[in-house]
């Protein structure tokens, strides 16, 4: 077996934020390969962040995002089980990072699939269902691909189901877990709300030609 120095189990540290012990022992399973490292510290992170998802994460932050130009401002609340957790880098850079992922989503409205009201799916269904390319097709047939359809669109309208920003080879959630098992701690994204400039706000449109007429009129 590769021999594992002190500085590579370091340099594994900075790189991930697991702890000592996990580095070397991934370092060891992996025969002193740093990269294979990192992915089976990215797994048992996963795994560990299962483990502990039934505790009860009542601390956390509200953590906020201004996108360049200042049109689109995010604020999220992530929850964990420890106010020291909250404090921390690691915490802190997670709560960044699904800030700017909601930023960078504007489609998606809820945190998770199971968060969408009844009222969402069915509306959704019935679009579906209406669609021109469905015309003719057995009844049977048309409910199968609706529903493959709306599992597709649900899952565009949830957070944790996104491709990461700034690592698109996993979700949302796989990053959330990661973090988790990272920091030992049951981590849950429980809300956000995403203000757009403008938003709502009616815009009365100038005709020209019909004011200048009226001006030369009076």
């Amino acid at each position: 077996m590769a021999e594992i120095s002190a500085k590579l189990v370091k340099e594994l540290r900075d790189k991930t934020g697991a702890g000592m012990m996990d580095c070397k022992k991934a370092l060891a399973e992996c025969a002193g390969d740093a990269d294979k490292a990192v992915e089976w510290l990215r797994q048992k992170g996963i795994a560990t962040a299962e483990k502990k998802s039934g505790r009860t994460a009542a601390e956390g932050a509200i953590g906020s995002y201004i996108h360049t130009g200042a049109r689109v401002g995010v604020l999220v609340e992530v929850n964990c089980e420890s106010d020291f957790v909250a404090r921390g880098e690691v915490f802190q850079e997670l709560l960044r990072n699904v800030a700017m992922q909601i930023a960078a989503c504007p489609g998606v409205e809820f945190v998770n699939v199971a968060d969408i009201p009844a009222d969402v799916s069915e509306r959704e269904t019935s679009i579906e269902m209406g669609r021109d390319d469905l015309a003719g097709k057995p009844d049977q047939m048309k409910v199968k691909i609706v529903e493959g359809r709306i599992g597709k669109r649900l899952k565009e309208l949830a957070l944790m189901d996104q491709a990461f920003i700034k690592d698109t080879s996993i979700t949302v959630a796989e990053m959330v877990k990661q973090v988790a098992g990272k920091v030992g701690e049951n981590i849950q994204v429980r809300r956000f709300v995403r203000f757009n400039l403008g938003e709502g706000i009616e815009v009365e449109k100038m005709d020209f030609a019909a004011e200048v007429a009226a001006m030369q009129a009076a």
